[in-house]
């Protein structure tokens, strides 16, 4: 884009520069609406008789950064129809057209690469950097369906100015681990940040080499999350396995970033305004504000994003909530009037994003970013939610440094997320259950103690009636409760029989569970082994382990899970 076009963009207003291709039918940008635009050609593929590794048909990596093992090669972007004037969209969908949301560590490159590739496509594809997903994925997000993007930020020392974070000679941990689930209606998001402490099973990874054999890299059993990246050689797509083990989400894609992310995204946009509740003077991470409101960018942004000493209780779980905090934050910066209405700031998000940024092969391009970067600008930010998968110290360590999973909460967020279940309250829709079946729910509640039930396994794992009869007695105060065996056939579904005269004690029973009310049959009573009147819950196949909502769909956010908003300003402390 030459110095003239520079100059023409700054004082247009961007509502003027969108205009309708005649093909399509759709809006696009334009760089301005009289001037002719520029085809744009094709990437340069090497000169005749150089080789991969030859001086002109070699790729070279931004400054601060290193080129990844592997890059597919793109076919040339088709070009645009000529332009023609349509009617100027109204202002309020304005901020649609560039892009209104962003949501995690790289999520945030999307809003700034699908306007920026309109410009100036061939330079900014160049800049992209992409890895196979080696059939991790679902193949990538689909504009009907919900979305789950998994972001990485490693802790590889690369770029100038960076000796002193991270751990030296790593070869890049994941280290910082956000899965972003987007709602099928786009309504509303979940960032669900994964601790790099955490101790999970790594599966066997076939992942994709230098030279694009394929070698499965051995899982291990009972290690830190963070090694199913750099470890051994795995890859994203390692990363991606991993998660999928421990949620039961499979990513549809992944996005990676370095240091230097934080670094060239805060300065792109000027700095992002963050709170502390208290000074901070932490020597590890070169941190020292006052407390209060600072605007920070670049070497500081970095400091503030990795400090974890001087806040909470100076672990790394303290570290990823002042990570949701600083991505709130610049969430709200980047789509405030400033900046999305600054065709001059948007450049440079684009250069930068595009710079920092490694995906998936499925997700190598301008046009594959512009499309989510749309999907994700649907979202109302207001139900964005920051959260954190539940854990607990690691009963097996004397002196405490990793953390294990909170069994029943954190299975509940899980299937919460592959329910498509949001964490906000938003518009209900239309209610599947009659009015008749829905009302079993609504009532008195009998207390825990006066709730009789036995318990039938009816297609769940071995076992999991007498799992499920451990918690109601020991946690939710269900003492007269026993395990009845097996079920005379399995069901789908978890049910819970009941005589009329125990609805009090069903309805309990239900909102410990996380029943709905189709779930809940009005029957005749029965007698447990004392010969007393009992009720009959019979786990289903739809049970997911001890304590765990039964009905994620509810909504019903597990006990004890802490969340945030990202519309919501938070002073750390």
């Amino acid at each position: 884009m030459d110095t003239q076009g520079r100059e023409r963009t700054e004082n247009v207003d961007p509502a003027d520069q969108w205009v309708v291709n005649p093909r399509t039918g759709e809006y696009e940008l334009r760089l301005s609406p009289s001037a002719p635009q520029p085809t744009i050609p094709g990437p340069r593929g090497p000169a005749p008789g150089d080789t991969a590794g030859g001086a002109q048909g070699r790729r070279t990596a931004a400054p601060g950064r290193e080129v990844p093992p592997r890059r597919r090669r793109r076919t040339a972007p088709e070009e645009p129809a000529p332009a023609r004037r349509g009617r100027r969209p109204a202002k309020k969908s304005r901020g649609k057209k560039v892009l209104l949301w962003t949501g995690g560590t790289m999520a945030f490159v999307v809003l700034a690469t699908g306007v920026g590739g309109y410009l100036y496509l061939e330079h900014l594809n160049d800049n992209i950097q992409s890895l196979p997903d080696d059939g991790a994925g679902t193949g990538g997000f689909q504009k009907d369906k919900a979305i789950n993007i998994l972001l990485i930020g490693t802790d590889k020392r690369t770029g100038d100015g960076n000796e002193g974070y991270g751990d030296a000679g790593s070869a890049g941990h994941a280290d910082t681990t956000i899965l972003l689930h987007v709602s099928k209606d786009r309504s509303n998001a979940t960032a669900l940040s994964i601790p790099r402490d955490l101790i999970v099973d790594v599966p066997d990874c076939p992942t994709t080499q230098e030279d694009g054999t394929e070698k499965v890299i051995p899982g291990s059993t009972g290690v830190r999350f963070n090694t199913s990246l750099g470890q051994d050689g795995r890859t994203p797509s390692c990363t991606m396995r991993t998660v999928t083990e421990l949620t039961g989400v499979t990513p549809d894609n992944f996005m990676v970033a370095d240091f230097n992310a934080v670094k060239t995204l805060t300065t792109a946009v000027d700095g992002v305004e963050v709170c502390l509740a208290k000074d901070i003077d932490d020597p590890d991470s070169h941190l020292k504000l006052s407390a209060g409101t600072h605007t920070i960018q670049g070497e500081q942004a970095l400091a503030f994003v990795r400090t974890r000493h001087s806040v909470g209780f100076g672990g790394d779980l303290s570290r990823i909530e002042i990570q949701q905090q600083f991505l709130s934050a610049l969430m709200r910066k980047l789509k405030s009037n400033d900046t999305l209405t600054s065709p001059s700031k948007m450049l440079k998000l684009a250069e930068a994003g595009t710079e920092a940024l490694t995906v998936d092969s499925r997700l190598d391009s301008i046009g594959k970013l512009k499309d989510l970067g749309l999907e994700l600008g649907k979202l109302n930010t207001k139900n964005l939610t920051f959260t954190t998968v539940p854990v607990e110290d690691n009963p097996a360590e004397k002196v405490k440094a990793t953390v294990v999973l909170k069994e029943a909460p954190a299975r509940q967020v899980f299937d919460m997320i592959a329910n498509d279940v949001s964490f906000t309250e938003v518009k209900k829709k239309e209610k599947k259950e009659a009015a008749a079946v829905a009302a079993r729910l609504k009532g008195a509640k009998s207390d825990p103690g006066e709730v009789r039930v036995r318990i039938l396994n009816g297609g769940a794992p071995s076992g999991s009636a007498q799992l499920e009869l451990n918690y109601l007695q020991t946690e939710a105060g269900v003492t007269k409760s026993e395990n009845a065996g097996n079920a005379p056939e399995p069901l789908k579904r978890t049910t819970l029989e009941y005589a009329p005269d125990q609805a009090d004690q069903a309805r309990r029973l239900a909102d410990i569970l996380g029943l709905s009310g189709s779930a809940m049959k009005p029957g005749e009573s029965v007698t447990n082994a004392q010969g007393l009147p009992t009720m009959t819950l019979t786990l289903g196949k739809d049970f997911k382990g001890a304590g765990v909502e039964l009905d994620a769909t509810s909504g019903k956010t597990p006990e004890g899970v802490q969340k945030s908003t990202a519309d919501k300003v938070k002073c750390a402390e």
